[in-house]
């Protein structure tokens, strides 16, 4: 037992091995790699940050454009994009279905676009003004031809069926016919108007 304790001891004690010291030359270097990539990978954002600090600047200063749209980017890309829109005043959108074919639209604050204009984007159309102002003027058209049609009050819909043949299993078949059969009757001999009765006293009255 001592034996086996003292020969553990001893291994631990002895310098590592040629393999351990390749094991920890390798992870060292590793380290290394890693290191340099997360730097090129952080000046590669911060180049990316200067250019489109530089395309948005260009973008205020040209009064002939009110929105720009860029190539689709990867999602860091965009957040960048997007902060840098926010610091300089400006409003941005992200729009694409798929992560890979997002892209990043950007607009001066007075030409926000409009719901309807966003809506387009989001389908993936082109905005046309003209287009929405004609779609807008037929809505209101629309509208208006209900409020008018409102206004000049309800239609009146005569009933297809008289309403006790409607109503016969409530009220039972046989009143509903006696009922009918009365209404028939009294149109018929014309009860319910005013008539000239033919009494006895009708020639006297001549």
């Amino acid at each position: 037992m001592a034996d086996l304790l003292g020969s553990i001891l001893s291994s631990m004690e002895k310098p590592p091995s040629l393999g351990d010291q390749e094991t920890r030359r390798k992870a060292r270097e590793q380290a290394a790699r890693l290191k340099k990539l997360q730097e090129q990978e952080k000046q590669q954002k911060v180049e990316f940050r200067k250019r489109m600090e530089k395309e948005v600047s260009d973008f205020i200063q040209d009064s002939g454009q009110i929105k720009k749209k860029f190539q689709p980017m990867n999602k860091i890309e965009r957040s960048i994009l997007h902060d840098v829109v926010e610091v300089a005043g400006l409003t941005s959108f992200s729009f694409g279905e798929d992560d890979e074919c997002r892209y990043v639209m950007i607009f001066k604050k007075e030409f926000a676009p409009s719901d309807e204009e966003l809506d387009s984007y989001r389908r993936g159309e082109e905005w046309d003004p003209q287009k929405a102002e004609e779609k807008r003027r037929l809505k209101e058209l629309a509208q208006r031809q209900e409020e008018e049609a409102a206004q000049q009050g309800p239609v009146v819909v005569s009933p297809a069926s008289d309403y006790k043949d409607k109503y016969s299993h409530l009220i039972g078949k046989g009143a509903a016919k006696d009922a009918a059969h009365m209404l028939q009757a009294n149109k018929t001999y014309g009860c319910g108007e005013a008539t000239v009765g033919l009494g006895g006293g009708g020639r006297g009255a001549q």
